[in-house]
């Protein structure tokens, strides 16, 4: 990484929550990573925000408590527990946003 690279991108939901979190762990996301390529010259890239139009701030928290439970239990050994910030209500559409993010 480049000295004067932000460890760190913004995350924007459509009604405004707004996550800062570790790149490490975002790129967990391949839609993530392409946005953030610099050689793709995206907006998102530029100013380091990513604003989901299609994501609320309720699903968005998951998905970044997600790419930190990853991000933790990534190359372990052990056996990986299932995420227990993940609730019934919230799992259909998790699912979906998974197959955008495609994570």
């Amino acid at each position: 990484m480049a000295d004067n690279e932000n460890p760190t991108v913004l995350l924007e939901s459509n009604d405004g929550f707004q996550f800062i979190v570790r790149k490490s762990a975002a790129m967990k996301s391949s839609a993530i990573k392409g946005m953030l390529n610099k050689r793709n010259n995206f907006t998102e890239a530029i100013e380091n925000r990513i604003v989901f139009q299609n994501m609320s701030g309720a699903i968005l928290e998951k998905v970044c408590q997600y790419f930190y439970h990853y991000e933790k239990y990534k190359g372990s050994k052990e056996e990986i527990p299932e995420p227990d910030f993940i609730t019934p209500e919230l799992a259909l559409e998790l699912l979906f946003i998974s197959d955008f993010l495609d994570c």
